[in-house]
């Protein structure tokens, strides 16, 4: 044969070429234009634009032709058979030049290109007039990158890619392709030469589950009609609005009739309008970044940039998040960027090195999730983490993230016994490239897109999570409260007889409600693995759980901070969250239930109404004791205040059965007070008792000028306004 390098050419038929363009394609050789093809599967070969055939140079599959320099154009197409009498025709993609540039590169290495998934993963791509996909992906340890799919009978031989430079990232122009084709990534570890065949990180679609190619995705552009809503988001001061969160488990919210998921689109229309009529601002979604395992709820990603399709396409998402803004609904998304899963076809071990991972086990793995941990000290790692947020944000217009357990991305030893971590370069136990990647995060997401909201689950006292980044504190927008629920539900569970005993698990969290921009939040964690039901974590009878659980609500909605609340807790489900199940709507027929849900949409409708219930919910000024002392009746009274000093409601909640006629409180000013709520409501299937009005007496109680006398309904809480004049 006239293979001018026959040890090159060995390793294209080996499939260990780092840069198959130095030797297929169109080249100059010995003053003649030549022509080298591999095709492993094909019997003869002709040059299509000539009608001339190629020599078969070697019997695996090497064709060549020879001829003048000026014969062929810059691209040409190759017609071969495959000896099963299927003709094939297309353009040599080896005679197309690099189609990445060195500035997305550079910045890719150097972990500041916000928007890698525009140049990384698969892309509807023309070149010269020609159609067809460009492909991306970073995989520095790999000898030899392929693309494969049911185009090249997922055969790593036929489309190798070209490796650019020192940057590890490969990439390859294939002409003809089209939106919708499977495709993998076959890799080659240049040191052990094992080979794998990996899903593309960057993809931004996959087929169903349990198949986990990735699929080219389709560029047509989306027709939003949420541009009023974007804008009043940018504008908006959130701070000191109303956020009642409505947390949703896509898979079991509501199954269709045949007990499969619904669409999207067909989730859009049904939750939309029970969201509106129970008065959320804001729909938070487990996780629906691709995932191969059910039973994770999403939280063990393997596809960072592709809404899984369990549920539709990405536009169907898209429709989704439109549908939701066209509504006045904000759309959160669960992230989890904490971890992700040992799946072979995944991040795992990618080209054959730890490469998002760490190497060490001690940094690299959390032995109690079964999962590995990212290498934040990696640029590229960093960047394709910021980037995926970018991307949720900007291409399906999400209105914020909610990080997934920060607090073992903050701790080296977090979960970790003594000797099973590694310290960092100051001997302590911080993470200090996780720090970094979380400050990174918070500023570039909310410092290109104002409003978008960055919340953190983080259970520790890490100080200043919701403070800015150039003060030293994380950059996060929210926090949830994670002291806060514990402590309260750990109270409710008491029976009423024995809470006075515990009172400062009610007050305690007053000391530091205004450190952070909390979340109160009662959650999916709160409700699987043994935990049981809200309402089946209050102690008492029938009538006593259900009004156990809407003074939890009302605690709840008077609290400082803002709400989150799952699903089905809204009415008091009565067994445990089953992912695998849809909510107990069934019980919605019974009054009990059915008054909770009542309930919940007068508070949401209350707090969203009233500014002295949600205007400082992060400062001081919004809150102040009445009495927190009064352990020995177990009984709780403070108020709320807006920005106005004439705003202001009060709170007094009664937490045993027993209710308290004649009971005095302290009040700021003179006037009649009306009762603008009480959780023991008729209308919430309660026993009714409470006050219309009371007028205040010019008695100084409590270090206050006035006081009013009220009764106090069992086990519920009550709601006064001063009554305008």
């Amino acid at each position: 044969m006239r293979a001018t390098n026959r040890e090159d050419l060995q390793r294209i038929l080996d499939a260990r070429h780092h840069d198959p363009f130095s030797l297929l394609g169109s080249h100059v050789e010995q003053e003649q234009r030549v022509v080298r093809a591999y095709l492993p599967h094909a019997t003869q070969a002709r040059i299509d634009e000539l009608d001339d055939p190629m020599e078969k140079v070697h019997d695996r599959g090497i064709f060549e032709w020879r001829g003048p320099l000026d014969a062929l154009p810059g691209h040409y197409r190759i017609r071969w058979n495959d000896g099963h009498g299927h003709e094939h025709v297309g353009y040599d993609p080896y005679s197309f030049g690099p189609v990445v540039s060195d500035f997305d590169i550079h910045l890719f290495n150097e972990g500041r290109h916000w928007h890698a998934y525009r140049f990384l993963g698969a892309h509807a791509h023309e070149v010269d007039g020609i159609q067809g996909v460009r492909f991306a992906v970073w995989a520095p340890s790999a000898e030899r990158v392929s693309v494969v799919g049911d185009f090249n009978r997922w055969d790593g031989r036929c489309h190798t890619m070209r490796v650019r430079g020192g940057s590890g990232v490969w990439e390859f122009f294939i002409p003809g392709l089209e939106p919708g084709t499977l495709y993998k990534y076959e890799i080659r570890n240049r040191d052990t030469g094992a080979t794998q065949v990996k899903t593309d990180p960057y993809g931004q679609r996959f087929e169903l589950r349990p198949q986990t190619a990735a699929v080219v995705h389709d560029p047509e552009p989306f027709s939003w009609s949420d541009e009023a809503w974007l804008k009043q988001r940018a504008g908006d001061a959130w701070l000191h609005r109303p956020m009642s969160i409505y947390e949703v488990h896509l898979g079991s919210w509501r199954l269709g009739e045949d007990g499969n998921f619904l669409n999207y689109r067909e989730l859009a229309r049904t939750l939309v309008p029970y969201v509106k009529e129970m008065g959320f601002t804001h729909i938070e979604l487990l996780p629906v970044t691709e995932h191969p395992f059910d039973g994770s709820w999403g939280y063990q990603t393997t596809g960072y940039y592709a809404p899984t399709s369990r549920f539709g396409s990405p536009d169907d998402f898209r429709d989704f998040v439109n549908h939701c803004h066209e509504n006045g609904i904000g759309v959160l998304l669960d992230w989890a960027p904490g971890h992700f899963p040992k799946d072979a076809h995944a991040l795992a071990r990618f080209d054959g090195s730890a490469l998002y991972e760490h190497e060490d086990p001690r940094m690299g793995e959390h032995r109690d999730w079964g999962t590995l941990i990212f290498n934040y000290g990696r640029n590229e790692v960093r960047n394709f983490l910021v980037s995926s947020a970018m991307y949720w944000v900007e291409e399906f217009h999400i209105d914020g993230l909610r990080v997934d357990a920060v607090a073992s991305m903050l701790y080296l030893n977090y979960s970790r016994e003594e000797g099973e971590w590694v310290p960092n370069k100051f001997g302590g136990q911080e993470n200090l490239d996780a720090i970094e990647f979380l400050r990174d995060l918070n500023s570039s997401v909310q410092g290109n897109h104002p409003g978008a909201l960055i919340m953190a689950e983080e259970s520790t006292s890490w100080p200043q999570v919701t403070r800015p980044t150039w003060l030293g504190g994380l950059g996060f927008s929210l926090k949830w409260n994670m002291g806060w629920m514990n402590d309260t539900l750990e109270y409710f569970k008491k029976d009423p007889i024995h809470r006075h005993y515990h009172h400062d698990q009610l007050t305690f969290g007053l000391l530091y409600a205004f450190t952070e921009n909390f979340v109160l939040p009662f959650s999916h964690d709160e409700v699987v693995h043994g935990k049981r039901s809200l309402l089946y974590r209050m102690p008492g009878d029938e009538w006593q759980r259900f009004a156990n659980l809407r003074l939890l609500y009302t605690l709840m909605w008077s609290y400082p901070g803002k709400k989150l609340l799952f699903m089905g807790c809204e009415y008091g489900q009565g067994n445990e969250w089953d992912d695998a199940k849809e909510l107990e709507w069934y019980l919605l027929q019974f009054p009990f239930h059915s008054g909770v849900k009542q309930l919940v949409a007068d508070l949401n409708a209350l707090y969203a109404r009233e500014k002295a219930l949600h205007h400082f919910d992060f400062e001081w000024q919004g809150f102040e004791w009445i009495d927190c002392h009064d352990a020995a009746q177990s009984v709780l009274s403070f108020i709320r205040k807006g920005e106005d000093k004439d705003d202001f409601i009060l709170a007094t909640l009664n937490f045993t059965p027993a209710p308290r006629e004649g009971y005095r409180i302290g009040v700021p000013a003179p006037g009649r007070y009306r009762e603008i709520f009480n959780s023991d409501s008729h209308f919430y299937c309660g026993s009714n008792l409470g006050n219309l009005e009371v007028e205040a007496e010019d008695l100084p109680w409590m270090g206050r000028p006035y006081s009013v006398v009220l009764t106090l309904p069992p086990l519920a809480g009550i709601l006064l306004k001063p009554v305008s004049t």
